[in-house]
């Protein structure tokens, strides 16, 4: 079996995880109540999507 006959550095292991890291989480502006929400997602502020209300939003609780 193979086996490598050098040590690999940090830096040399670093540049080949370097896809591992985490994605950033992408953020849309709800177009009804303007609040950031998760794209493709019923807003959790006013219960929209796509123009219609999908969720009744509980009135009055803050």
């Amino acid at each position: 079996m193979p086996v490598p006959k050098y040590r690999t550095s940090r830096s040399k292991a670093r540049m080949r995880r370097g896809h591992e890291r985490m994605a950033e989480i992408a953020v849309a502006e709800c177009p009804h109540c303007h609040e950031s929400k998760l794209p493709h997602r019923v807003c959790p502020h006013c219960g929209y999507y796509n123009g219609m209300e999908i969720v009744a939003a509980a009135k009055g609780k803050d």
